[in-house]
């Protein structure tokens, strides 16, 4: 018999190592169900306490949605019977009627400039001074090359005469008649030249002395007393904008054209208010005056251009502001507030209150303005729901919110008045 082998303890038969390492990976599996088994587990049992939470019944007098015994508060409102504007809004910018780059038109040293920046000019009203005198020694020696010609003008046509006088008598020939007669006629011709360089350069002078071509105001000062100006200078020496009256310039859909030239053709003078950024503050009123000829194709836009007075200098050049056409006014129209249409869809509905019960009813949306929105399918004097709506539905007891005034309770509502009012009660 073969003696026992020392190392056989220490080194495992290749069968068992082979078990050991094909047990492992069974033992990672199992780990890993039981992992997953664990976070299914706390899931399903947070998604039961939620469920648990929803359906627990709000307390008794509770806030402006709760519900007292089935009931649904919420706050009511009037259907009314009013006006309401057709309006169009778009994005406007400020435009000058005039705008005007003073820029010098003879060359000279600026001498004065009487403008301060940001005043207020009139038509006419001096804004720069070019040295003048260069263009009164030109204009003098002109006014006297024209002088002298006229002097000898004179002289040619007093001999003229004479000469026709001899010839009556045959004292001189023909000949002569002729030659002045022509020298006449060279002399008037000399004085025409004359007076046109005296004129031109009445006109130079003139240039010298700058004016506003418009009322309006003056911008920043751009030349100062001293600089030499250069002969057809392209830098302006002064802007003035005329902003009294102003334009506003805005895009409308060409869809819009449909309803707005119809009012136009009329000659009606269409309102167009300009509100600021925020579109609450109106910062003037003006007036349509027209559109433009053709249509933007890459935006399906078209201009138009409305008149402002500005009296209070509201509208400021290039500044953007929002404009709102009122093309037309529905009159006698049912109105509820925008608040209390619900949508389904593309189906709009409210909820009537009748006798302390709500009534789905459908309605067709109109134009809204001022969180007002014109309706049909209900009448004036209607009461509708302005609230609670994700408990309401067709038959539900409703009371009016303490909040809103009105008592607690589904006996707090009074039945329907089918009554028609032209203001909100």
């Amino acid at each position: 018999m073969l003696p026992p082998d020392p190392n056989a303890a220490s080194h495992p038969a290749p069968e068992m190592q082979y078990q050991e390492h094909e047990h492992r990976p069974t033992q990672s599996k199992a780990v890993k169900v039981i992992i997953w088994v664990a976070v299914l587990a706390a899931f399903a049992a947070a998604y039961i306490l939620i469920e648990r939470h929803k359906t627990i019944p709000a307390p008794k007098g509770g806030g402006r949605h709760g519900a007292i015994g089935g009931t649904v508060v919420l706050i009511p409102a009037k259907a009314t019977s009013g006006d309401i504007g057709v309006y169009v809004d778009a994005i406007g910018t400020v435009t000058p009627v005039y705008t005007a780059n003073i820029i010098n038109q003879v060359p000279g040293q600026v001498t004065a400039v009487h403008y301060a920046e940001g005043q207020m000019v009139s038509k006419g009203t001096p804004l720069v001074e070019i040295d003048p005198r260069p263009y009164q020694a030109t204009l003098m020696e002109a006014e006297g090359t024209l002088q002298r010609d006229q002097g000898l003008l004179a002289q040619a046509q007093m001999d003229l005469e004479r000469y026709k006088a001899a010839w009556a008598k045959n004292a001189i020939p023909k000949q002569t008649l002729d030659d002045q007669e022509k020298l006449v006629m060279q002399d008037e011709g000399t004085v025409k030249i004359d007076q046109g360089t005296v004129q031109y350069d009445q006109v130079q002078l003139s240039f010298c002395h700058i004016t506003s071509p418009i009322a309006g105001r003056v911008g920043l000062r751009l030349v100062d007393p001293g600089n030499v100006l250069a002969a057809n200078g392209t830098s302006p020496l002064a802007v003035v904008t005329q902003i009294q009256p102003i334009t506003v310039v805005f895009s409308i859909p060409e869809d819009s054209l449909s309803i707005v030239q119809p009012e136009l053709k009329k000659h009606a003078k269409l309102t167009v208010d300009a509100l600021d950024r925020s579109n609450q503050n109106s910062v003037g009123t003006g007036t349509l005056i027209t559109l433009d000829n053709q249509i933007d194709t890459t935006t399906g836009t078209v201009k138009a251009r409305a008149l402002f007075s500005n009296t209070n200098l509201g509208l400021y050049p290039n500044e953007f502001v929002n404009a709102r056409l009122l093309v037309n006014t529905l009159h006698n129209a049912t109105l509820v507030p925008t608040s209390a249409i619900q949508h389904n869809g593309t189906t709009a509905f409210v909820f009537v209150i009748d006798n302390g019960i709500a009534h789905l009813k459908n309605v067709q949306e109109g134009v809204a303005d001022g969180g007002k929105t014109a309706v049909t399918g209900i009448n004036p004097g209607d009461t509708v729901a302005d609230s609670g709506f994700e408990k309401l539905q067709e038959g539900s007891k409703v009371s009016i919110s303490s909040g809103s005034g009105g008592k607690s309770g589904a006996s707090s509502l009074p039945a329907a008045d089918t009554t028609s009012g032209s203001s909100a009660p």
